[in-house]
């Protein structure tokens, strides 16, 4: 059996009346086709799941883009209008099951909103608006267009020689889409920024001496990960994290 991979959701309403969890196609693909694992998603709410039975359930997690913002009295500061919308019930899924996977060595994989969570999860805070900062580019989508303009690569990202982004990639600079609007603005305990866009926005972490993968980037890899030649190493190095954990995970004690 393939290992599963935890697809955190996100929360919608359909025609602005009927509410539910979702996730977009290209995630799944990505996770079944690039990293060779089962996709399932998470209904991230606290009410309907526990962090205790996804880590038993999934052997890793991928941790999705979103519209909703990470709420900021998560890193304590107040909401700003230019903060957007929030999806409280994802923060009290997510935020803990960062920190357990931290201390566990249970893999998982950050984008986009995923990416900023790792970062308040380890105690870091963000900006609410990156076009905002002065010297600071606008990382956010193309208002229209189709979908191939709304993900085409726009900007460069360099890593740290010798990093664990540069060692995966063979390359010090790749080219990314980029779709976010907030991104980091204090660094979380253990947090190291590995990547930059050009005016010194992060756009790839992982956390210091973590037993486990926790790779994450600003940008959305999921789109073309089949073809992409910056994606695919990013989903296979993740699913071979998800295997080792299925195959070495500790099996419980018996009295």
């Amino acid at each position: 059996m393939r290992p599963v991979i935890g697809i955190i959701g996100n929360y919608y309403l359909v025609n602005d009346t009927y509410p539910t969890h979702a996730g977009g196609t290209m995630n799944s693909e990505a996770v079944a086709h690039v990293a060779g694992c089962m996709p399932m998603l998470i209904p991230s709410d606290p009410r309907v799941v526990s962090v205790e039975e996804l880590l038993e359930l999934c052997d890793g997690f991928l941790l999705t883009g979103g519209r909703p913002n990470v709420h900021p009295h998560e890193y304590g500061e107040d909401a700003t209008s230019a903060h957007g919308n929030f999806d409280t019930n994802r923060d009290a899924i997510t935020l803990p099951l960062i920190r357990a996977c931290v201390e566990r060595g249970q893999p998982f994989f950050g984008i986009c909103r995923g990416f900023q969570e790792v970062n308040v999860a380890m105690g870091g805070s963000l900006y609410p608006e990156i076009r905002d900062l002065p010297g600071r580019s606008n990382h956010r989508m193309p208002p229209d267009g189709t979908l191939e303009e709304m993900f085409a690569l726009r900007h460069k990202v360099s890593f740290s020689m010798d990093g664990p982004f540069q060692r995966l990639m063979g390359a010090t600079e790749v080219m990314t889409n980029t779709l976010h609007g907030q991104g980091v603005k204090r660094q979380g305990a253990d947090i190291v920024i590995d990547g930059h866009a050009p005016d010194g926005t992060p756009e790839a972490l992982y956390v210091r001496d973590a037993p486990g993968f926790t790779l994450s980037v600003q940008w959305h890899p999921e789109w073309n990960a089949v073809d992409d030649p910056v994606s695919r190493p990013l989903f296979e190095a993740f699913g071979d994290a998800a295997r080792h954990w299925r195959d070495h995970k500790a099996k419980p004690h018996r009295s």
